[in-house]
């Protein structure tokens, strides 16, 4: 531990440097780093007599690939012949992990002797699962078998009886959870458990990930007639049947994963068990799963992220959707170390990794990296060497991981809004959600995600500000519990169509939150090129404040859906303006996907109302939904900010940073310590692809950034540490400044 004291105006302060970077000369001391962690950085004296999964931070998944993609021929013995269980795991423990994830069965093979199973022809009489279970005692590591459940391959074509059958009769290729699939994989996991593994991660809990929809087998059929007293629908419906269907087949999921994890518990009460879910976005309702009701069947919530299919942008939002869905849960999170997705054998720059290990790390998960072997089983050491030196380095900060999170803004989900707006076109939802996400994370306002499934007060009531970003869909009992939350006190965000539509996801003639916003709804726009203007004969402070950069002189594109609103008890500010259609466009000939330009103001932009001692502010438009589109100019994005900041001009942390830079804040309130982490995306810019242009995959994190960042507390603030000692800081009162030249960064304030 190194310590400094630089000079400062505002009078004397320590700088910590508790957290050093490995780099490839130092990595050699890592193992004595990780020995003496226990004693330094354990979160408890007890840690050891925790389960696994809540006393680790980073561990592994390895499996082999070819066999899920319908790769290997039954008879090709070069398939994972060189998949060695005892390599895999030594490799594992030289890489700092503390648990391993081995690949046990998918939908083609079992990696272990199984007598229900065929094995991978490569194997021949070994046994990698044996191999692994040795070498894992050894270490006393926990060893996890990864196994698949709905995976197309030659189980289910030897088992056609099990099929999903589409409305039309036809089978489709996954298994049916209503048939006699569940008693076979009660004795396919019963093989695994009793080679003494520590649990499992049972992956593809799916009924699809979309059209052809199931299941319409006789099975079915008639446990649906049994329960609603009717026949199924006959295909999609979009009426009150299907509103049954759609609870019948969450029920399905949620009666499968729940009698499956009874029977392992059966066996073994002290083998845990996670699905991998998919109960976030993109994902919807032809999955099968809600939320919240199916992220709580098993010991902990299991998720991935990842560019090749979330994005950059939302792997920390990933991470606090399964924290909120699992409250007071550990929530897992699996990541790629493949520049593209699970399936190559590239490796990803350590900045790269570093970089979404500490954002995962930083929102409270558990971070698993994924490695997919060579076709013939073999493992790459630049992988592991790589992983390796990202896991010391997290454990090397262990003691800044797991506090609480301080959050400015909840941001709230709607599942049925999901399911009933969106319907076939879940991104017409949920492009405003991850806007908004979006908004906060560039403008570095601590964030949190709300859950319509299990929201209460207290839970509203954890942030100052909520933001409904085009919850189309509200039930009375979410009206009151918001308007509770907003006369005590709190301040609401109200965009674009919330609460504008019946249960059934239909436009109707007034808004559930006509109470709370003190408008009338009129109509609403048939365009999505909608425009934002504050002229400059308002001057209103809410006028003045709510303008991006205070400019009163030109209108801006903010695109998504709006409502023409007439005000009741609220004020108004700034101007609604539809666009121009040109006459072919009117006539129906001409396409309207392109904006055109602002025409004429048809409504006030923005209406705040006083309700109790709270406020409502309402965007007639969809800043959020802006945002995230491909027409995403700040000036959208800064609505939102300039809302938050005028609802809650002084909150506890403000941060300043380039938009490159995630930043996430918790609490320590035992040690009066906050903690607030920076984590930077330094990419640099790519060429268009030759195909599916112009969509551009973000390039890989060569290097670390160099940048300045400022942290202003509106409270007493005793002294600040940081993490890298690379990192200069200048500190002036509750306020520090900071230059940063690292991937991450943490820096604790003491108050």
């Amino acid at each position: 531990m190194s310590r400094r004291k630089p000079s400062n105006q505002a009078g004397k302060i320590t700088v910590v440097d508790t957290c050093r970077q490995p780099t490839k000369t130092r990595i050699l001391f890592a193992g004595l780093v990780v020995a003496l962690m226990a004693s330094v950085a354990s979160p408890s004296a007890n840690a050891a007599d925790k389960p696994w999964f809540e006393r680790s931070l980073v561990g592994m998944e390895i499996g082999p690939t070819g066999a899920q993609f319908g790769y290997s021929d039954p008879n090709d013995t070069r398939y994972c012949s060189k998949f060695d269980g005892r390599d895999i795991v030594r490799r594992c423990v030289a890489a700092h992990c503390e648990y391993v994830v081995l690949w046990a069965r998918d939908g083609d093979y079992a990696y272990y002797d199984s007598k229900l199973l065929p094995k991978a022809p490569g194997l021949g009489a070994r046994d990698p699962l044996h191999e692994a279970m040795d070498e894992a005692k050894r270490h006393k590591l926990p060893l996890i078998a990864y196994c698949v459940v709905q995976q197309g391959g030659n189980f289910l074509e030897a088992h056609p009886e099990w099929k999903m059958r589409g409305a039309d009769g036809k089978p489709l290729g996954r298994f049916c959870y209503n048939s006699g699939y569940l008693e076979a994989m009660k004795q396919i996991v019963a093989e695994q458990l009793a080679y003494g593994i520590a649990g499992f991660h049972i992956d593809m809990l799916d009924q699809g990930f979309g059209p052809p929809y199931g299941c319409w087998c006789a099975n079915c059929q008639a446990l649906f007639e049994k329960q609603f007293g009717k026949s199924m629908p006959k295909g999609v419906t979009w009426d009150e049947d299907w509103d049954r269907m759609l609870e019948f087949r969450y029920q399905t999921s949620e009666r499968f994963e729940r009698a499956l994890c009874a029977h392992i518990k059966s066996l073994n009460p002290l083998a845990t068990v996670d699905f991998n879910y998919h109960g976030n976005p993109p994902f919807s309702w032809e999955v099968g799963q809600l939320p919240v009701r199916h992220a709580g069947n098993s010991d902990f919530v299991t998720g991935e992220t990842g560019m090749w299919g979330f994005s950059a942008l939302t792997v920390g939002l990933n991470a606090e959707f399964y924290r909120a869905a699992t409250p007071g849960k550990p929530v897992q999170v699996a990541i790629s170390r493949d520049a593209r997705m699970y399936h190559n054998q590239t490796v990803r720059p350590l900045p790269d990794l570093c970089w979404e290990v500490f954002t995962l790390l930083a929102h409270g998960a558990f971070v698993t990296t994924v490695d997919k072997t060579a076709f013939d089983g073999g493992l790459d050491p630049l992988a592991y060497e790589r992983i390796g030196e990202a896991h010391a380095d997290a454990l090397a900060r262990r003691a800044h991981f797991g506090q609480q999170p301080v959050a400015e803004v909840g941001i709230y989900f709607s599942s049925r809004t999901r399911d009933w707006f969106a319907r076939e076109k879940p991104a017409d939802y949920f492009q405003s959600f991850q806007g908004a996400h979006k908004a906060l994370v560039y403008e570095h306002i601590p964030w949190g995600v709300v859950l319509d499934e299990n929201v209460t007060l207290r839970t509203l009531q954890q942030f100052p500000i909520v933001m409904l970003p085009n919850v189309a869909i509200l039930f009375e009992s979410e009206v009151e519990l918001l308007r509770r939350y907003v006369s005590e006190g709190g301040k609401l965000i109200v965009t674009g169509l919330s609460g504008c539509c019946d249960r059934w996801g239909k436009l109707q003639g007034k808004s559930s939150l006509e109470s709370l916003t003190g408008a009338r709804f009129v109509q609403k726009l048939d365009s999505l090129d909608n425009w934002v203007r504050f002229p400059g004969s308002q001057t209103s402070k809410l006028q003045t404040q709510m303008a991006p950069d205070g400019r009163m002189d030109r209108p801006f594109l903010v695109k998504g859906p709006a409502v023409i609103c007439a005000a009741a008890s609220a004020a108004t500010a700034g101007e609604l303006m539809k666009p121009y259609r040109t006459v072919r466009q009117q006539q129906g000939k001409e396409r309207t996907a392109w904006p055109m330009s602002a025409e004429a103001a048809v409504g006030p932009a923005i209406l705040l109302n006083r309700v109790g001692k709270g406020a409502v502010l309402t965007f007639a438009g969809s800043p959020d939904f802006a945002t995230a589109s491909e027409h995403h100019i700040i000036e959208a994005r800064r609505l939102l900010r300039n809302a938050v900041r005028f609802l809650n001009p002084q909150p506890r942390v403000q941060i300043t940073a380039p938009a490159t830079v995630e930043a996430v804040v918790t609490d320590d309130p035992a040690s009066h310590t906050l903690r607030v982490h920076f984590i930077a995306y330094n990419s640099p810019p790519q060429t268009i692809p030759a195909q599916h242009r112009p969509y551009v995959l973000p390039a890989l994190i060569e290097e670390a950034p160099l940048y300045r960042a400022a942290i202003t507390l509106h409270a007493s603030l005793k002294n600040v540490g940081v993490c890298n000692s690379s990192t200069k800081l200048q500190r002036q009162a509750n306020r520090v400044d900071l230059t940063i030249g690292e991937i991450r960064e943490v820096v604790t304030l003491k108050y």
